[in-house]
């Protein structure tokens, strides 16, 4: 039995459905909705329809954003001869805070996952190879894909791929984060600490 009205009930399972959220938060989320502001909720709904409308996939690397070229690819001062291969929009996100990276992007929008029904298909594999061979100027290829099952199967599918081509084919070094302790350390990751160890 619900203790709440049909129309408070609809939104907080709509509050629901979003990725990470359960019931009490989308309580929450779906009451604090409701006190708000007819200009807030006009805001918040605006704002939703305008990304949706606005945003696009650029064509180069499958970033969104609301220009094609995106920024990164649109700007003459990034490295266009090394691509950092990422399974998502936020990947880029990540990398790009580090302020590190200096190249182009090319996402991927997921990995490869069988059991999940996703083959080399499914994701943006074809249209890395596309652009590989378009652009004679390509050096390197960086896999950062998460250190997961499937993003270590992503990469090793792309290496095998690009590596023929003579293309240098790298992997993002994967260990132990700053201020972790070791004994909480699984064993995948202490593995993957040993094998990236550089000389000091």
């Amino acid at each position: 039995m619900s203790y709440y009205s049909p129309s408070v009930e609809k939104l907080i399972e709509a509050f629901e459905r979003l990725p990470s959220i359960g019931n009490k938060t989308a309580i929450r989320l779906a009451f604090h909705m409701l006190n708000a502001s007819q200009e807030e909720i006009n805001e918040f709904t605006s704002a939703i329809i305008n990304a949706k409308k606005n945003l696009k996939y650029c064509s180069i690397c499958y970033n969104i954003s609301d220009t094609d070229p995106c920024p990164i690819c649109g700007n003459a001062k990034r490295d266009a001869t090394s691509i950092c291969v990422v399974e998502d929009v936020r990947d880029v996100i990540a990398m790009e805070r580090t302020h590190e990276f200096k190249g182009t992007y090319h996402v991927l929008h997921g990995s490869i996952s069988p059991m999940n029904g996703i083959g080399p298909e499914d994701i943006k594999i074809k249209e890395l190879l596309n652009r590989i061979n378009e652009n004679p100027n390509i050096k390197e290829i960086i896999l950062a894909t998460n250190p997961r099952v499937e993003g270590e199967a992503t990469a090793m599918y792309i290496s095998k791929l690009i590596k023929p081509l003579g293309i240098k084919v790298t992997r993002i070094a994967h260990g132990i984060p700053v201020g972790g302790d070791l004994e909480y350390t699984d064993e995948i990751t202490l593995m993957k600490a040993f094998e990236g160890r550089r000389e000091l």
